[in-house]
């Protein structure tokens, strides 16, 4: 029997003598340097969000937007949060390690959040379309 993972669907597919195919539902997580914050999530992001804004460049991180209710955080160890301007966003990073883990929206009426998507494994990341928002100056993505 061969297994094929495919971190885009979401999806293990075994293919045994026959040609029967089975699928099974498996998570991706999303974990810090030291593996104390792990997010859960349903799929793979078709592409991530390199921002230039004032947070996010300092940050060093690469975005992929969730709704909140697809997002477990339930292995998500202590985090610090960090606010600044209107306080719209908090910006969760890992207690432990340091590393930004996510932001989330203080309005839970808004159905997206963003999770750094360095934190997912290296052969999906290497994989990924990097779009690029001007969040300093235009707040528009620059061309792809």
């Amino acid at each position: 029997m061969s297994l094929r993972r495919s971190f885009f669907d979401g999806v293990v597919t075994a293919a045994g003598a026959g040609g029967i195919v089975r699928t099974m539902s498996q998570t991706l997580e999303a974990s810090c340097h030291c593996g104390a914050c792990v997010i859960s999530l349903p799929r793979a992001p078709e592409t991530v969000t390199d921002c230039n804004c004032s947070i996010c460049r300092r940050y060093g991180v690469l975005w992929a937007y969730y709704d909140p209710a697809e997002v477990n955080l339930s292995s998500l160890g202590p985090t610090d949060t960090y606010m600044w301007d209107d306080r719209s966003l908090a910006f969760h990073r890992c207690r432990t390690c340091g590393c930004v883990t996510h932001w989330a929206p203080q309005d839970p009426a808004l159905a997206r959040m963003g999770v750094n998507a360095r934190n997912l494994p290296l052969e999906l990341l290497e994989t990924l379309l990097i779009r690029r928002l001007d969040g300093a100056r235009t707040e528009r993505y620059l061309a792809d």
